[in-house]
């Protein structure tokens, strides 16, 4: 059986920021990854940027961030802008795609 992966979209990069740090202190989880992309209204949305969050851990840990993140994205966001799925076993191989995105980690 393979990690749990958890994923969290929300707009705005500070509400990311505020749910990652609930999440992490909600829950034993790894953030692996940060995306950014534009919301389907482009420049017409309220918040300019969609982010997606990537986490792994075991699926309790995961679905225990997944629901801190949420509840404190809906702090800051409506609840229509909040997006998150659990991968409850994931696929050997696919952790090499969980970095990949428009965010970078300098080394």
């Amino acid at each position: 059986m393979g990690t749990a992966i958890g994923l969290l979209e929300v707009q705005g990069f500070s509400t990311a920021l505020a749910a990652m740090d609930k999440a992490c202190k909600a829950a034993h989880v790894k953030i692996e990854g940060i995306d950014c992309n534009n919301p389907a209204a482009g420049e017409n949305a309220r918040i300019p940027v969609v982010i997606q969050v990537k986490i792994t851990g075991n699926m309790s840990e995961v679905q225990v961030a997944l629901d801190a993140a949420k509840d404190e994205a809906a702090r800051y966001i409506d609840h229509s802008d909040i997006s998150v799925h659990l991968i409850t076993s994931s696929m050997k191989g696919i952790e090499k795609l969980l970095p990949l995105g428009k965010v970078k980690v300098k080394t």
